[in-house]
């Protein structure tokens, strides 16, 4: 984790070329001094130069003077310059500008990367100077470290004091921000959810455990070991912005902030100029995960429209309100996307991004990388079974599981607000052996969010098979199993304590394609049981069949005489 400080706080970068600037090095003393509002030079600035002086006030690193590798950074720090000065007559970089122009749409990303550059540059002033600015954009596009990127962030998303302790809310803040830059993108428009904030809660609650403040490093390990997926999307949103947004900014014909950015508008618009589409969950209507986003309410307060009419400020009897507890849907939109964060990519596999309708499009490159980079949540979740629509108990679980050949999720929701997920990267099959490939997982995900396991041979059915334990089961130790469900699929056993199950949610995560096979499996199951029901079979094969013989021993010696 020391690698972070040494990456971004401006101290030996290897990013940078040796090479000497003489327009940066010469001019940045005297654009700072303006920028902080002194009437000219300073007395006696080159002494304190050859004294070993090594930062400006507006945390430039003077020992820096290579010329700029990249040049995106470059022309973005010379055109928010540019109307920093036309603003407030400073010629540098301010956090309101960079928000507003940058991250025009998440101007709170932006304001807490601004001060994070800033912070890590030293700087004395309230804006940072153009060097200053290059230099820290240059480093922080330079992070490749999965683990360095995640600190980062982690420490963004806080105080930023000399303690640098993380506290629950600070933690909450990046999760939402994490969510909103996902749901942003929704096929459908912006999409929000009325549970987000007991998702959200749930994870901050598990990792701190009662904690007040943790280490930066302690809550990226957390975060790597429990929710791995969920953090990169925004860096990737982050290098996207800095290094596309210098062709995108519009010096005069700007009309409002929304248009600022031309490629992350007309994308989110879906303008048939681009011919694409961001990646974003396509989830079934017909459930109540659909009903849940229709809008008011939804499976809370209408119970999609079969509750009766209430009483405006009339308070919920405890009957109403269980009820309503066991109509929620097992499976929100906040708790999709935190799945989708933390369980294996092939859970949420996006779709091919179609091809462009135009190739010869102005920044088509970058709309791609954009469309591919904010694919993080599932692409076409499935509703396979769900024991309030579809009926409880075990027949009824196997008749819609079975025969599914692509992951998929099982949730069951039990008493005291208990939520667990099994997920299964194969198709369930009735056997005496533990299955499962190396994206087999088990989590708890109410009231606190924690990833019980995750190991390959973990899983297992068992319904029928004499000698063997009944139920389904989760966990690698076959002595000890992390979750058990007795064969009626009405109690889940969970560290020794059982549960009642109140209902069972089973999604699937794979194509269409495999949703098609498992209904074509169905209807031929179907055609088969009406074409044993009426079997024709010749007098000779009667004789020797044994329902002949059961109706003799059971006194029907003449069972073709109607009239006994």
């Amino acid at each position: 984790m020391g690698n972070t400080h040494s990456n971004s706080s401006g101290k030996g970068s290897g990013s940078n070329s040796p090479t000497k600037s003489k327009g940066n090095g010469a001019t940045d003393p005297k654009q700072t001094n303006g920028g902080n509002g002194a009437a000219g030079p300073v007395p006696g600035a080159a002494g304190a130069l050859a004294r070993g002086m090594t930062r400006t006030a507006s945390g430039a690193d003077i020992q820096d003077r290579s010329n700029t590798q990249f040049q995106p950074v470059d022309k973005l720090g010379r055109i928010l310059s540019k109307k920093c000065e036309e603003l407030y007559g400073i010629h540098g970089v301010t956090g309101d500008v960079f928000a507003r122009y940058v991250f025009p749409k998440y101007p709170d990303l932006g304001l807490k990367l601004f001060r994070y550059l800033r912070f890590m540059s030293h700087a004395k002033t309230e804006h940072l100077g153009l060097v200053a600015f290059r230099q820290q954009c240059e480093r922080f596009l330079a992070l490749l470290d999965d683990s360095v990127i995640l600190e980062n962030y982690v420490r963004m998303f806080g105080d930023l004091n000399e303690s640098e302790l993380i506290k629950p809310e600070n933690l909450k803040n990046l999760l939402r921000t994490c969510y909103n830059l996902a749901m942003a993108h929704y096929s459908d428009g912006p999409q929000t959810c009325r549970l987000l904030n007991r998702t959200l809660d749930s994870v901050v609650q598990s990792c701190f455990f009662s904690k007040e403040s943790l280490s930066p490093g302690y809550i990226c390990r957390w975060l790597e070991n429990n929710v791995p997926r969920l953090v990169p999307p925004i860096h990737k949103y982050c290098v996207h912005a800095l290094s596309t947004s210098h062709r995108t900014i519009m010096d005069n014909s700007m009309v409002s902030n929304s248009e600022t950015v031309v490629s992350i508008s007309a994308i989110n618009a879906g303008e048939a100029s681009y011919g694409l589409e961001l990646q974003t969950p396509i989830l079934e209507k017909t459930n109540p995960f659909g009903k849940e986003l229709g809008g008011g309410m939804g499976n809370g307060g209408g119970v999609g429209g079969a509750s009766m009419p209430r009483e405006p400020g009339k308070p919920l009897t405890d009957e109403e309100r269980e009820r309503l507890k066991n109509q929620q849907p097992l499976l929100p939109l906040s708790e999709a996307w935190l799945l989708a964060g933390s369980l294996p990519p092939l859970y949420s596999k996006p779709q091919s991004v179609p091809a462009p309708i135009n190739p010869n499009s102005a920044n088509l490159t970058s709309h791609i990388f954009l469309a591919k980079l904010l694919s993080l949540v599932p692409s076409h979740w499935t509703s396979l079974y769900d024991s309030r629509l579809d009926g409880s108990g075990t027949n009824r679980f196997l008749h819609h599981v079975l025969g599914y050949r692509g992951p998929n999720l099982i949730l069951f929701r039990c008493e005291d607000d208990l939520l667990f997920c099994v997920a299964n990267p194969n198709e369930w099959r009735e056997t005496h052996l533990y299955i499962g490939d190396e994206g087999s997982c088990c989590l708890q995900l109410l009231p606190k969010f924690q990833m019980l396991e995750k190991k390959p041979k973990s899983l297992y059915l068992n319904t029928h098979i004499r000698g063997y334990p009944k139920g389904l089961r989760a966990g690698s130790d076959p002595r000890k199993p992390i979750l058990i469900v007795d064969e009626h699929f009405e109690r889940l056993e969970y560290r020794s304590l059982q549960h009642k199950i109140l209902s069972i949610e089973v999604w699937g995560c794979g194509n269409q394609q495999q949703r098609d096979v498992q209904l074509d499996i169905k209807k031929w199951q179907v055609k088969e049981a009406e074409r044993q029901r009426t079997v024709k079979m010749t007098a000779a094969d009667w004789m020797d069949h044994p329902d002949r013989y059961l109706l003799e021993l059971g006194g029907r010696q003449n069972y073709n005489n109607s009239s006994t």
